[in-house]
């Protein structure tokens, strides 16, 4: 009789221990458990821990509520000023509603991701080639909002969406370049335009201060020449300026002019010869 008793309650332990082996769960702290009885969803959401359900009746799926980053495939695609481009991206989601997300959509990630490419093609067709190239933060958002509306529904939270690459032609990578070397090289000339202008505008000031003060002219020339000869050159070319010649002219006092030798007085004229008497005829006036 006893024998039989432990026998008994040897079996019901074993099978309690079976049924509670197959009842037992344990969720995750990052998972959330859903469970269908019969087929039908039951109205609570297993937390994370132990928790049990009945076998063979119950079904108990997990869910995963971490966030989830998921690549998008480049998509190709003309934008709005008529560039091919090939734009990639990235989208981080997480699941809010474990429910929803099981009971609405069949498989939320395939979702999720044909729902990201159709956006990706949609924005690459509205925007410019600049906007997507500069301008990314403003696509990022409009991407989101693309994305979050029909996810929402899903149990799905739309985190954040990046775009990651903008692949261009080659044609169109050398006209660009074109086109910045063109832009700098066009402000490389107006700055050096501008500097000249300054310059002018500063060594006019400097010739009228050298104008009102001439020593100052000498005073430059000699830094000059020193900044030239700190350099241990064998020969030294100084040009001197015709301002500075002035200044030497002005400032060397006029040495007195000799006075002019007395000139002689001029000599008479000569006087005239006498007449010369001619013995065999009448008397003939030379200067006739």
């Amino acid at each position: 009789m006893i024998e039989e008793l432990l026998m008994a309650v040897a079996g019901a332990a074993a099978a309690t221990a079976v049924y509670v082996g197959a009842a037992a769960r344990v969720v995750k702290q990052y998972e959330r458990g859903v469970v269908f009885r019969f087929g039908r969803l039951r109205g609570e959401v297993r937390p994370p821990g132990f928790t049990m359900i009945l076998p063979a009746v119950d079904r108990l799926h997990k869910v995963n509520m971490q966030i989830v980053t998921m690549p998008v495939p480049a998509q190709e695609g003309i934008t709005r000023d008529n560039v091919t481009v090939r734009v990639d991206a990235v989208v981080y989601f997480r699941v809010v509603d474990a429910a929803e997300a099981l009971v609405r959509v069949e498989d939320y990630k395939f979702a999720v991701s044909q729902m990201a490419q159709t956006s990706l093609r949609s924005i690459i067709g509205k925007s410019d080639l600049d906007d997507l190239l500069s301008n990314r933060e403003k696509l990022n958002q409009g991407l989101e909002l693309m994305l979050d509306s029909p996810a929402i529904g899903w149990g799905v939270q739309i985190d954040r969406v990046e775009i990651k690459d903008v692949s261009l032609p080659e044609t169109m990578k050398r006209s660009m370049a074109r086109q910045a070397e063109a832009d700098r090289e066009r402000r490389a000339r107006l700055i050096n335009a501008d500097a000249e202008l300054q310059a002018s505008k500063k060594l006019t000031e400097a010739a009228h201060q050298m104008a009102d003060a001439p020593a100052a002219l000498q005073l430059r020339l000699l830094q000059t020449v020193m900044a030239v000869a700190a350099e241990k050159n064998s020969t030294l070319v100084l040009p001197i300026p015709v301002e500075l010649l002035r200044f030497l002219e002005r400032a060397t006092p006029e040495a007195p002019r000799p006075e002019p030798a007395p000139q002689a007085p001029p000599a008479p004229p000569p006087e005239p010869l006498p007449p010369i008497e001619d013995l065999t005829g009448p008397s003939v006036d030379p200067s006739s």
